[in-house]
């Protein structure tokens, strides 16, 4: 296996992409690009998409605007440089399919969302879906649309007060401080992301994990709830594309599996036919990074064998 890492033009005419590539050595079998989710980036997922070159299968993603390497500065991070942002990310991870299908051609390729990243995922699948052999959503959850609705007036007020690029602590503890409260006594600000103390350790210590989001970057999460929660626009995701659901039972983004499951009888109740759903018993937010990582990652390579 080799590493590659690259930069392409984003969509928005003025970041370039940061991009990995983890490439398998001899014919790739299948191609999984991988959306990252929200304070994080693309070199985070170093561990799974080895195990997954390892055994064929070309890894690629790239970090998306306000992260990473895709920033021009460090004021971007938790800034999406583009006026319909929530947009703008989905035709990004668009653009790194059209580039890895034109390196490699006439091989099957997946989507894997994360978190934020299953949110654009959904999003990518009601857009460009038919560019697809599968997707995987892992981590998602979903705002009631009167939230939804709420959150947006907020974000609407203060940006005219304080601007696109200000940074509330008291918008992020609303948004996620009661994911921890969840599991008092805490140990970190982010033990809900996993019982691996060393995975949280490693996050906490990453600069480019620890930024708070900007107002543009709540009003970009909260466009893209509005869009995928419209069902005019889950009808557009293909009828046949194999999707498989993932996520932890004690995951306080998808409401410990009630919200997940919710979304899973939504999509079937819509007519979408080969959707599978499999929760992890204990398991928190990042299932790819909990102590029984190494279950998730053979149910995943699984799953897309089932598929290649």
């Amino acid at each position: 296996m080799i590493q590659k890492e690259l930069y392409i033009p984003s969509t928005n005419g003025k970041n370039q992409l940061h991009i990995l590539m983890w490439i398998p050595d001899g014919s790739p079998r299948a191609i999984l690009q991988l959306s990252h989710g929200m304070v994080e980036h693309i070199r985070r997922y170093e561990e799974f998409a080895t195990y997954l070159a390892n055994r064929g299968i070309l890894v690629i993603g790239n970090d998306h605007l306000g992260h990473g390497l895709s920033v021009n500065n460090l004021d971007e991070l938790g800034y999406f440089n583009a006026p319909d942002s929530s947009k703008t990310v989905v035709d990004d991870l668009h653009q790194v399919t059209l580039y890895v299908k034109k390196h490699y051609p006439n091989i099957p390729c997946f989507l894997l969302g994360h978190s934020m990243g299953s949110f654009m995922a959904r999003r990518y699948l009601m857009t460009y879906g038919s560019d697809l052999k599968g997707a995987i959503i892992m981590g998602t959850g979903q705002f009631p649309n009167l939230l939804v609705s709420i959150g947006l007036y907020i974000l609407k007020f203060l940006k005219k007060w304080k601007g696109d690029h200000y940074r509330s602590q008291l918008i992020n503890q609303l948004s996620f401080g009661s994911y921890n409260n969840q599991f008092k006594p805490t140990r970190t600000t982010h033990d809900w992301l996993s019982k691996n103390t060393e995975s949280i350790d490693a996050y906490l210590a990453d600069p480019y994990c620890t930024f708070l989001f900007t107002l543009n970057g709540y009003e970009t999460l909260l466009r893209t709830f509005h869009f995928i929660g419209d069902k005019s626009n889950i009808i557009k995701i293909p009828k046949d594309l194999p999707l498989l659901f993932v996520a932890g039972k004690d995951d306080p983004v998808g409401g410990k599996g009630e919200v997940v499951m919710q979304i899973y009888n939504l999509y079937t109740s819509l007519g979408l036919r080969t959707t599978k759903l499999k929760l992890y018993e204990a398991d928190r937010h990042e299932i790819l990074n909990e102590l029984d990582y190494a279950t998730v990652f053979k149910d995943i390579y699984n799953w897309l064998e089932t598929y290649i």
